[in-house]
């Protein structure tokens, strides 16, 4: 008995001093972050699964995508799994920090204040923000939609760029939050709104998917690049992801997986 009860506390020491010395390798800034993950042979991927083309629901349920292609030839590269973790875009950044999930790669757009908070990737997509109606729709430019309802999504740049042009939210009758652009969608379709700001490569998506009688308009609100984030000290998995994607880009393997989502190869990588 008095053996196993000091086998016990050992074990109990040992789990004490691991503890210790991570707190300590955390406080001294040193970055683990790339061994972390090589050693438990996963990258836990965390995505809004209903943002087509970059990831979302197949009709087998299957979680597939443009970006999910791209991180699934980068985990074979790197010889490790890819886990794809569904998470509310909306806590994102606290799925992040928390531990839940070693990145954000999903259409994430790199802006100033996100960068103050993560670690991002060079920008490997060009984006806009757009303004999606319906074909019959009297809204021709931004000035069309005072006194209208606009949706977006919650925890998006789209609410960024809202924010970013106050003469047109202050036009707005009212703004809608949703959860998903999916749904967003749906209630433009039925007339629950007048418009959706939205991501230029997921409106072009869901048109050509879709096959609804939507437009776009021809003003924007504005240009961004989509990248990977990242934890802030978590240097070395960003950096080798970054690397691995540039050797994708040497052997022309981004140039097939972008071709066979988009029509062309319109990545940025090391352009």
């Amino acid at each position: 008995m008095k053996r196993l009860l000091f086998s016990g506390l050992l074990v109990l020491l040992a789990a004490g001093m691991v503890f210790a010395a991570a707190k300590r390798d955390t406080a001294q800034g040193e970055d683990n972050s790339l061994n972390l993950v090589l050693s438990k042979k996963k990258l836990i991927l965390g995505l809004d699964d209903s943002f087509p083309p970059m990831g979302f629901r197949n009709e087998a349920n299957e979680i597939v995508g443009y970006d999910v292609d791209m991180a699934k030839e980068v985990a074979s590269r790197l010889g490790i799994e890819l886990v794809l973790q569904p998470i509310d875009w909306n806590a994102k950044e606290q799925e992040l920090n928390t531990g839940e999930i070693d990145c954000i790669w999903n259409g994430f757009t790199i802006t100033e204040e996100r960068k103050q908070a993560l670690n991002f990737t060079k920008p490997y997509l060009k984006n806009a923000q757009v303004l999606i109606v319906k074909d019959n729709s009297p809204v021709q430019r931004l000035s069309d939609l005072a006194g209208k309802t606009a949706g977006l999504q919650a925890g998006s740049s789209s609410v960024d760029a809202l924010d970013n042009a106050p003469s047109l939210k202050a036009s707005l009758r009212e703004v809608i939050e949703y959860k998903d652009y999916l749904t967003a969608l749906m209630d433009l379709d039925v007339g629950g709104v007048d418009a959706i700001i939205i991501d230029l490569v997921v409106a072009n998506d869901n048109i050509k998917r879709s096959g609804k009688a939507f437009r776009l308009l021809q003003e924007t609100l504005g240009a961004e690049e989509f990248g990977i984030g990242f934890r802030k000290n978590d240097v070395a998995l960003a950096n080798k992801i970054w690397e691995t994607l540039e050797a994708m880009v040497r052997d022309g393997t981004v140039a097939r997986i972008t071709t066979n989502w988009f029509g062309s190869d319109i990545s940025i990588i090391g352009k």
